[in-house]
């Protein structure tokens, strides 16, 4: 099962995808609750110009609920698992993935 936290398992390529799918909102109240290896695979993925605008948003929203970081992170997910299943990224489930030559 993938959850918001697993985005460090996604590529660049599918970071940036995702990131141009979600509301600019949801995300800045999710990454309010994420690990600092989430924010890196963020910003990474961000430009100079859109990271700092990100920044600047989360330190202007103040303290959030849990429940409202967590309902953002679950519509985060939700995107991710939609692209998914139109195959515009592919998951890492874990396993090793067969090659067909």
């Amino acid at each position: 099962m993938f959850v918001f936290e697993d985005i460090v398992t996604l590529d660049n390529a599918a970071i940036q995808r995702v990131l141009r799918e979600i509301d600019n909102n949801d995300l800045v109240v999710a990454m309010k609750g994420a690990s600092d290896e989430v924010i890196d695979a963020i910003f990474t993925n961000l430009s100079k110009r859109a990271a700092e605008t990100l920044k600047e948003d989360m330190e202007f929203l103040g303290p959030v609920r849990l429940t409202v970081v967590e309902e953002a992170q679950h519509k985060i997910v939700g995107a991710i698992r939609r692209l998914e299943e139109v195959g515009e990224i592919f998951l890492n489930r874990g396993g090793e993935d067969a090659v067909i030559l």
